[in-house]
């Protein structure tokens, strides 16, 4: 459908699993894509696939917990790269660390703030002020379905993205009336390189809920798409929810 056709869009944490599937998502759809993440063979890797495709991607190596510097550099290179304009922003890189609070350290937990919230922060303020000037743009927060409940070993992982939800409302308020949209999509239980290990735990689980199954990446990234097309041009400081039906339906 090309419904995003012409348009330009950096994807954090795209060389697998969700990330991936959006930003070859996107490009499907017509867009230009700037794929980032910390593994460069994976991203040339993910860059040529989408380009033997028929379209159009760059990869972008960025260690986003790293310093604020490291992830305003990454904000100027997707510029560079992208012909001097970000339509879409999809702030998708995050880290889940199975840990429990009583043996958390500081640095585990200075991790998961850089890359869950500190990042997107910091590339709102680089690229939103151009989406201004331009008449508009899209910001997507990739939340996740664990900021609304507890999980045990969760809580750091699930209050991050409960505070990147929240700062996706406070963006709409900002810049909403200037043009930019923004918005969360938070995925349920989804079957990824990541989860694969946990995969006969994970479907015991999605076993009980109307989905039945896990996600697969491909089911995020249709969201996605939808979000940051026109379809969705009403749509700002909403949480869309792909879970199977789980949070909205008791478990038995």
């Amino acid at each position: 459908m090309q419904r995003l056709k012409d348009r330009t869009a950096l994807v954090t944490g795209a060389t697998s699993g969700i990330g991936r599937a959006i930003a070859s998502s996107f490009a499907a759809e017509g867009a230009y894509v700037a794929i980032t993440g910390r593994d460069a063979s994976r991203g040339d890797a993910v860059a040529a696939e989408i380009r033997e495709s028929g379209g159009l991607a760059d990869f972008l190596a960025a260690d986003l917990a790293g310093s604020t510097v490291a992830v305003r550099r990454l904000a100027r290179e997707a510029l560079e790269v992208l012909g001097g304009r970000v339509d879409v922003l999809v702030n998708n890189a995050g880290i889940f660390p199975s840990i429990s609070t009583t043996t958390l350290d500081e640095a585990a937990f200075d991790s998961v703030i850089a890359v869950n919230v500190r990042a997107p922060f910091f590339l709102v303020q680089e690229l939103v002020p151009g989406m201004i000037e331009r008449g508009g743009g899209v910001v997507i927060n990739i939340g996740s379905w664990i900021s609304t409940v507890g999980l045990p070993s969760g809580a750091l992982y699930g209050a991050s993205k409960a505070m990147l939800e929240q700062a996706a409302r406070g963006w709409a308020a900002e810049f909403g009336r200037a043009g930019v949209r923004v918005n969360t999509l938070a995925p349920g239980v989804t079957l990824t390189d990541g989860t694969l290990p946990a995969k006969e735990q994970l479907e015991g689980i999605v076993a009980r809920i109307p989905s039945g199954q896990l996600a697969l990446p491909d089911d995020i990234a249709k969201a996605a798409v939808f979000l940051a097309s026109d379809e969705a041009a009403y749509m700002h400081a909403s949480t869309l929810l792909i879970d199977g039906g789980a949070l909205s339906t008791r478990l038995t």
